[in-house]
């Protein structure tokens, strides 16, 4: 069997390692890591084992998943996971920062086995205050998840195209969120502060790295004897698209390890994929389809403006301050259009008529591009309330043409000069008795319905 010339991070076979118990090697290089760090969960932990695991079999696979290790704050010991991963994958590339010509030559020097680039502090390439930098890196990293997407370089001394391979395994940490773009192809752990009661043993490099050079020794001759196992493996995936593409290569080496894992695995990959699709980290537009969801609750339709107005008071979406003047009525036009959403007129059931939408018009774009709505039990959050009479109307029923809806109309009177129903549902008012003489009314009606003292004393027969 060829084996590539050996470095400080590259071992060779060694024989045997056909029959190496993989999931022993799993549990024990697992056990490892939850020595010196608190993992989120322990599908977080079964996530980094696979993860470090699939980094020693990258000539097998079609896409090289990223791993994203972010943590709200500060010593949440998401750098810690990296120096482990460091320890244990195969060929790490360790930088704090790093310009996307050195990244592009590293992967290229040998595109066929390439390193395993790991980036910490990436809150400074990509974090709020160099707003949109770095963009050239952030497509190599987006490329560089499936085979055969090179980038194109003008190389202007040989006067020709040089193409540069981009694809390899990388793992970035740091503070808060990477990406969109990154997120979607990255098995994703989101750290958290060490709470008081959980201990762990302190990390030194000198002291604990020849142990974890040993497991990551043997997980490499494991893992390299059934690389063309690994090559022709198609796993049964408990997710789809996208997220299928990023998890095969984990679940992939947990069937190779049998045992317990590949369960446990397909529990991990279901329940951290399931925690991505976060409202606040997604483009603008989805956000849009997702919000507008939610502010159509139960409605079977919605006038744009009560649509707007719903849009604009939730308090804690973008909505309100987007612009000078807030989301627009031309701007939510513009923005739905993209999904074939557009407004048309409606006949409201007061018979009015103005532009809006109905819930068909988002169906299609709501079950293609948002993630599953809550379940019966599931409390909605931030769901705005129904707008007060002030606000537009929220056309909650269209009308359906049947009848035209009478507007309120004060009741006519009748023959006697009182007010009458007028086929209205006001009940017909009571009348005070009126002298039949002089039509003034009578304080006190002896039953001759005139005043004593109008001459005229006809009695009513």
């Amino acid at each position: 069997m060829n084996t590539k010339k050996p470095d400080n991070n590259v071992v060779t076979l060694t024989a045997g390692a056909e029959l190496v118990d993989g999931a022993e090697l799993l549990d024990q290089i697992e056990a490892a890591i939850c020595a010196y760090v608190v993992l989120p969960s322990d599908h977080a932990a079964v996530a980094a084992v696979l993860w470090i695991a699939a980094t020693h079999a990258v000539p097998a696979w079609n896409t090289a998943p990223r791993l994203v290790i972010k943590a709200p704050e500060k010593r949440c010991g998401k750098s810690r996971l990296l120096d482990l991963i460091e320890a244990l994958c195969y060929r790490p590339l360790m930088t704090a920062n790093a310009s996307p010509s050195a990244v592009y030559r590293s992967i290229g020097q040998d595109p066929s086995d390439p390193p395993t680039p790991l980036m910490d502090e990436a809150d400074t390439i990509w974090g709020p205050k160099v707003g949109e930098g770095n963009e050239d890196l952030r497509g190599l990293l987006n490329a560089g998840h499936q085979r055969n997407r090179p980038t194109a370089r003008w190389d202007a001394g040989r006067r020709q195209v040089e193409l540069i391979a981009t694809f390899a395994m990388v793992g970035l940490a740091g503070i808060g969120n990477m990406p969109d773009t990154i997120e979607d192809r990255a098995v994703i752990i989101k750290m958290r502060r060490r709470a008081p009661d959980e201990t762990v043993k302190p990390y030194r490099a000198r002291r604990d790295g020849p142990a974890l050079d040993a497991l990551r020794a043997q997980l490499h001759a494991w893992v390299r004897a059934h690389l063309d196992k690994l090559t022709d493996a198609e796993p049964e995936m408990p997710l789809e698209d996208r997220a299928a593409d990023t998890w095969e290569p984990l679940i992939a080496i947990a069937d190779l390890a049998g045992g317990h894992w590949p369960t446990i695995a397909r529990d991990a990959a279901e329940a951290l994929a399931a925690g991505a699709p976060d409202v606040d980290h997604v483009s603008l537009r989805i956000r849009l389809l997702i919000d507008c969801r939610t502010a159509f609750g139960e409605a079977h339709a919605l006038a744009s403006a009560a649509l707007l107005n719903r849009l604009r008071a939730d308090t804690e979406a973008p909505w309100a301050d987007l612009g000078a003047d807030g989301l627009t009525a031309r701007r939510l036009g513009l923005m739905l259009g993209e999904f074939n959403v557009s407004s048309s007129n409606h006949r409201w059931e007061d018979g009015t008529q103005t532009k809006g939408f109905d819930r068909s018009d988002f169906a299609d774009a709501w079950r293609r591009y948002c993630p599953p709505e809550p379940g019966p039990g599931t409390p909605r959050s931030n769901r705005p309330k129904r707008p007060t009479p002030s606000q537009a109307r929220d056309a909650y029923e269209l009308w359906d043409g049947t009848s035209v809806p009478a507007p309120t109309t004060v009741p006519g009177l009748t023959r006697d000069g009182t007010l009458g129903t007028d086929g209205t549902a006001l009940p017909q008012q009571p009348h005070a008795a009126v002298c039949i003489s002089c039509r003034q009314p009578l304080s006190d009606d002896d039953g001759t319905h005139t005043h004593p003292t109008c001459t005229t004393s006809t009695k009513e027969s």
